[in-house]
C-alpha cells in the first residue's frame, strides 16, 4: 500500500501535467486565433462552446466525476481561452503601429489598463501622471510642457480633476482624438464642449469594466457622442479588435442610465451592508445559517464595501439624474413594507410578477448565449 507521502507525490506529478494540459491549450488558441482572422470566423461561437461544455459533462459522468465540477472547469479554460484569442487578435492587427498616444493619469488603474490595451496594439504610450508611468510607457511629465501631437489623447484622471483637464487641453488644442473615461458625464460637460468649440476631435469614453478585467467578451463600452463623429468612430475602432459590446448615446442617455446602472446599484448594496451593520449580528454568526442568495448578495456588498469611497460618493452625488434612482429605491422599499405591514399576499405576488416579466427579457438572451 503506498504512503501518504507518495500518494500526495502522484498528485504533485498530475497537477504538473494538468498545467502542461493548459499550456499546450492555450498554444492552440493562439492558432485558432489566427485561423479565424484568416477567415474572418468570430471569436467567440457559443455554439461551440455549447457543445465543449456538454461534452465535458457528459464525459465526466461516464468517469464517475461530478458534471458540475467538469462544467465549471470547462468554462474557466473558455474563458482563458477567449482571453489568449483576443489579446492575440489585438496584437495582430496591430492598429496603433507607427502612432502615438497619451494617458493623462496613466498610473491610476483604469489609465494603467490603457496603457497596456494600447500598448498591445502597438501604439507609443506615453503618461502625464504625477505618480510617474507603468512600465512599457514613457513618462513625459507634465502634458501642459507637450506639443501635442500625440493620435490619440486619454483623460484617465479622477473625475473631480477631469473636467479642468479637459478645458485646459480646449486652450492647447491637441491635433489628435481626445476622450475622457469618466463614469459620469455631466460634470464634464464644460470640458467637452470647451474642446467641441475649440475645433477639437473630442469624444467621451465609459468602460462598464474594473481594470482587472483581461476579456472583454460580455463586456460593455459606453460611447457618448458630443457631436464630433470622426472623433466617435476613431475612438470605437479601437475596440474593433476586442470582442466588447459597443454602445453610443448622448450625455443626458448616458447619465440618466447610469443612475439606475451604477447609482442605484451601489445604492443598493450600500443600504444592504448598512442595515447589516445596524442589526447588531455579527458578519460570522450571520454567515453560519446563511443561504445561497444571501451570499450572494453578501459577495456583491463585500466588493463595493472595498471601492473607493471618494468615487461612489461622486457617482452618487454629482450625478444630475442620481436623486432619480435613490428616489426609486426609496419607494421599492416602502412599497414592501407596506405591503408586508398590511399582510396584503396579493401584493407581493403582484411584486414577484411584475419583476419575473420584467426581468424575462434577459433571462431569454442569456438562455440563447448558452
Amino acid at each position: 500500500m503506498p504512503t501518504l507521502d507518495e500518494l500526495r507525490l502522484q498528485l504533485n506529478d498530475i497537477d504538473s501535467r494538468l498545467i502542461e494540459l493548459i499550456a499546450d491549450r492555450q498554444d492552440t488558441s493562439r492558432e485558432i486565433a489566427r485561423v479565424k482572422r484568416a477567415t474572418g470566423y468570430p471569436t467567440r461561437d457559443y455554439r461551440r462552446e455549447r457543445e465543449v461544455i456538454i461534452g465535458a459533462r457528459d464525459a465526466a459522468v461516464e468517469r464517475g466525476v461530478s458534471p458540475r465540477v467538469a462544467e465549471d472547469l470547462m468554462r474557466m479554460l473558455i474563458r482563458s481561452s477567449l482571453a489568449t484569442q483576443e489579446q492575440a487578435s489585438v496584437a495582430a492587427q496591430a492598429h496603433g503601429t507607427g502612432r502615438q498616444a497619451l494617458v493623462i493619469g496613466g498610473a491610476g488603474k483604469l489609465g494603467h489598463w490603457f496603457v497596456d490595451f494600447l500598448g498591445s496594439q502597438g501604439f507609443s504610450v506615453q503618461v502625464s501622471d504625477p505618480a510617474g508611468a507603468p512600465v512599457g510607457a514613457t513618462d513625459v511629465g507634465d502634458f501642459r510642457d507637450l506639443k501635442l501631437t500625440h493620435d490619440f489623447i486619454i483623460v484617465a484622471t479622477p473625475l473631480s480633476a477631469t473636467d479642468s483637464i479637459l478645458r485646459e487641453l480646449a486652450v492647447l488644442r491637441p491635433t489628435g482624438v481626445i476622450f475622457d473615461l469618466g463614469s459620469l458625464k455631466s460634470p464634464l460637460r464644460v470640458g467637452l464642449m470647451a474642446l467641441k468649440s475649440a475645433g477639437c476631435r473630442v469624444t467621451s469614453v465609459h468602460p462598464m469594466f474594473g481594470p482587472d478585467t483581461e476579456l472583454l467578451s460580455g463586456r460593455h463600452v459606453i460611447f457618448v457622442d458630443v457631436g464630433h463623429s470622426e472623433a466617435l468612430e476613431k475612438a470605437r475602432e479601437l475596440f474593433g479588435s476586442t470582442m466588447v459590446e459597443q454602445a453610443v448615446m448622448s450625455l443626458e442617455e448616458h447619465d440618466r442610465l447610469i443612475a439606475y446602472v451604477l447609482g442605484l446599484s451601489h445604492a443598493l448594496n450600500i443600504v444592504f451592508f448598512t442595515a447589516l451593520t445596524q442589526s447588531g449580528e455579527g458578519a460570522p454568526r450571520l454567515a453560519q445559517l446563511s443561504s445561497t442568495t444571501f451570499d450572494a448578495q453578501l459577495d456583491v456588498a463585500t466588493r463595493v464595501a472595498q471601492e473607493s469611497p471618494d468615487l461612489y460618493f461622486e457617482i452618487q452625488s454629482l450625478n444630475e439624474y442620481g436623486a432619480e434612482s435613490l428616489q426609486a429605491l426609496a419607494s421599492a422599499v416602502e412599497t414592501l413594507r407596506n405591503t408586508i405591514l398590511t399582510q396584503d399576499r396579493t401584493g407581493f405576488a403582484k411584486l414577484m410578477e411584475s419583476g419575473r416579466e420584467y426581468l424575462e427579457d434577459r433571462r431569454t438572451l442569456h438562455a440563447q448565449r448558452a
